[in-house]
């Protein structure tokens, strides 16, 4: 499965990440809007917003761009790690 994670704190990318290959996910985690989006977004199965820690105009450009889409959407106030595994739960299939 497929995540992207966008917002949250730079220093905390390295740990989203392992949490998500916990998981068994690959993880892209973009914490800054440093233009080109559609382009580094791709078409993952989960996306993830910390909205606390991002812009009102970059959760707007994400969700027209995975418009019409299969990708699920998930928004959590709050970038920390037990928000984003309490997210990857309810949505990873268990094996």
């Amino acid at each position: 499965m497929s995540v992207v994670i966008l917002g949250g704190n730079e220093c905390m990318e390295r740990r989203y990440k392992e949490v998500c290959r916990a998981y068994r996910c690959q993880a892209k985690v973009l914490t800054k809007t440093a233009g080109g989006l559609k382009n580094r977004l791709g078409t993952p199965d989960l996306m993830i917003f910390f909205t606390n820690t991002m812009s009102h105009k970059l959760v707007q450009g994400a969700l027209s761009e995975v418009k019409g889409g299969s990708t699920i959407i998930e928004r959590c106030h709050t970038s920390s790690l037990s928000a984003l595994r309490s997210i990857l739960e309810k949505h990873v299939p268990k094996e």
